[in-house]
């Protein structure tokens, strides 16, 4: 079938409405001239006033910033010690970020499927992947609910390996109670535009563990350091430094610091229009036998950083791909989290076939990512439920 949009119909809006979109404010811009009419642009106070806020904000013992969540995820795989011969666990509905920090380090991603309910992945299909060879598992909070951490946590406890949370959608999530960035070994964030909070870019590493939390610090910034408690051999001097290790370069900047300081004075009124959003989404398409919506644990109060519309194919005369096309019609610009990680031709070049999570899959040929973010207006909402709902009564079974 070959018809996108509803026939002899005007769409819903005028105006192109897209699935993400940043919010800046004055006290953003004033934030960022403040450091560009500084002395220090990098490597200055903010990083350190950014860190400290993190903790605060998280409860977590120590916060490390970076250049961006891919790196984040870097760096934490290195500080768990990941290596060649090691295997990480993770979900296949997530950006290729959070298997390719496995890669990175010379280790093997393994991929666990995802409950088909809540679309995280599912602790009973990690259970079954961990062998002798598992260093980590990395857990995604997928649209910024929180995974089973509880679950999770007392897995990998039992088996003494590491749990890296990628809470690249989850920043102001909480968690039984307690905030994301304090309850697993490690705790990824990322600033990207579409994220809640932006810095343009940039990303966090958070943990309690000390002796992490130095591997985290050496790792980002060349392996190099001035702390005479770690120094090897006798400072010559203020300017002395040293290499202790083979790092990279993932610093940030103090412009990016500045901006993300900003924005998380907004992170609750930002968690808050979000919430909201969700509410009427959900409201509205329970009605709507057409499409699935989302479950959600109860441990998990979830900042959404993704609206996920699943739909009922056996429903629908037209699929997904027809689906998308005809929501841009009605100027409703959609997207699509993830593509499975392994379905992509580096993965299949590596050895990885189509099949392995059954869930994951079944979900990807599904749905789609609706429009959330902080300012849309209500009527925005209103257009984006109206499009889904017209669609779905026009290609009804």
């Amino acid at each position: 079938m070959e018809k996108p949009a509803v026939e002899g119909g005007s769409p819903v809006r005028t105006s192109k409405l897209y699935y993400g979109h940043q919010y800046l404010d004055e006290a953003d811009i004033e934030a960022v001239v403040r450091v560009l009419c500084s002395d220090t642009l990098t490597c200055g106070p903010e990083i350190t006033k950014l860190e400290q806020r993190l903790c605060e904000l998280t409860g977590a013992g120590h916060a490390a910033v970076v250049s961006n969540g891919t790196a984040a995820l870097h760096v934490a795989c290195q500080a768990a010690g990941i290596q060649e011969g090691d295997e990480v666990i993770t979900t296949p509905i997530t950006f290729a970020a959070s298997a390719n920090c496995a890669l990175y380090c010379g280790a093997r991603p393994v991929f666990a499927d995802i409950n088909p309910h809540t679309y995280n992945i599912d602790p009973a299909c990690v259970a079954e992947k961990i062998t002798d060879a598992t260093k980590a598992v990395v857990a995604v909070d997928f649209t910024g609910q929180a995974a089973e951490l509880d679950a999770l946590l007392s897995l990998c406890r039992e088996r003494g390996i590491l749990l890296i949370e990628d809470a690249a959608h989850s920043i102001g999530t909480r968690y039984g109670g307690r905030p994301v960035g304090s309850i697993a070994d490690m705790t990824t964030f990322s600033f990207h535009p579409v994220k809640t909070v932006t810095g343009g870019e940039g990303g966090a590493v958070l943990t309690n563990d000390s002796d992490l939390y130095t591997r985290i610090g050496l790792f980002r910034a060349h392996g190099i350091t001035r702390d005479e408690s770690l120094l090897e051999h006798k400072s010559q001097g203020g300017w002395y430094y040293e290499q202790l290790a083979l790092g990279m370069n993932y610093r940030m900047t103090d412009i990016q610091a500045a901006l993300i300081g900003s924005q998380l004075d907004k992170l609750e009124l930002f968690s808050r229009r979000r919430s909201q959003i969700v509410s009427r989404y959900n409201e509205a398409f329970a009605r709507i036998p057409e499409v699935v919506v989302q479950q959600e644990i109860e441990q998990s109060e979830t900042t959404r950083h993704l609206y996920i519309l699943r739909l009922r194919p056996e429903r629908l005369t037209i699929d997904r791909k027809q689906f998308f096309d005809a929501m841009a019609a009605e100027n409703i610009c959609c997207n699509v989290h993830y593509i499975p990680v392994y379905w992509h031709p580096y993965y299949e070049h590596l050895g990885y076939e189509k099949g392995l999570c059954p869930e994951a899959e079944k979900l990807y040929g599904e749905m789609m990512s609706l429009p959330l973010y902080y300012s849309m207006t209500d009527q925005d909402v209103s257009d984006v439920i109206e499009a889904v709902r017209k669609l779905c009564t026009y290609y009804r079974k």
